[in-house]
């Protein structure tokens, strides 16, 4: 059985994340028949920054106060989005946010140079690899969803919000990692949601058509190699592809 994609939502602050990861949530319970063969409902991976700060007792002053304070936050950050997801990984699953964002935070209120210490901790190892298997949603920042709510870091002004964005993007360029980036003028629930559908159902016949290509390339191989036998007896068989 083939494994469904995970979804990753993702992009800088009040950028309509958790909602839209939400109504995916949603969709797919209400429709059960857009879920391939017998996979099970995906898993849901809340934020876990919210989770990091309470247990350690930080707050989001502490990000542009302390460089040294703000680059071990997100350390834990990272390792906790790795155990989210190594504890999910037994399904398929839609992110609210990834291992990427403590290092684009980090990059932003440490320093790219102090940000290669993360880049080096097998937590981002594995999720990087992760995020390459999976679709990536960045939510564009520049729309109507910029709410304080005391808890998040907010942008000092609409520049360094849109600023973020660039950083998140220009991240994800240099670790290779594909995206695709969901436009701050979509408002609409419905049409965002149908934004992230369409492209993940898009990644599934893309990824159907390359195994296609595949098998059909081994069992050419398999036949030039039969045909050099006897009535081409004795030829194994092409190993037997993935739907």
């Amino acid at each position: 059985m083939a494994t469904l994609r995970n979804i990753y939502v993702i992009g800088a602050q009040s950028t309509g994340k958790t909602t839209l990861v939400n109504a995916l949530a949603t969709h797919f319970e209400q429709h059960p028949e857009s879920i391939r063969n017998t996979e099970s409902q995906p898993k849901l991976i809340k934020e876990v920054a919210r989770g990091v700060l309470q247990r350690h007792s930080y707050t989001a002053d502490d990000i542009v106060s302390s460089k040294s304070r703000a680059l071990e936050l997100q350390r834990l950050i990272l390792e906790a989005q790795c155990e989210a997801e190594k504890a999910a990984s037994k399904q398929w699953y839609i992110s609210d946010r990834s291992g990427l964002d403590p290092l684009v935070y980090a990059r932003l209120f440490v320093g790219w140079d102090e940000t290669s210490v993360l880049i080096q901790e097998p937590s981002w190892q594995y999720l990087q690899e992760m995020m390459r298997s999976g679709l990536v949603i960045v939510c564009e920042s520049g729309g109507e969803w910029l709410i304080n709510d005391g808890v998040r870091l907010m942008p000092q002004d609409r520049d360094a919000w849109l600023q973020m964005h660039t950083t998140f993007c220009e991240t994800l360029d240099g670790f290779g990692i594909q995206y695709h980036v969901l436009p701050a003028a979509l408002r609409d629930l419905n049409g965002r949601v149908e934004f992230a559908l369409t492209r993940w159902r898009r990644s599934h016949w893309h990824i159907r058509l390359l195994r296609s290509k595949l098998e059909g390339s081994r069992g050419r191989d398999q036949g030039r190699r039969g045909g050099g036998d006897e009535g081409g007896e004795g030829a194994e068989p092409g190993p037997a592809g993935e739907e």
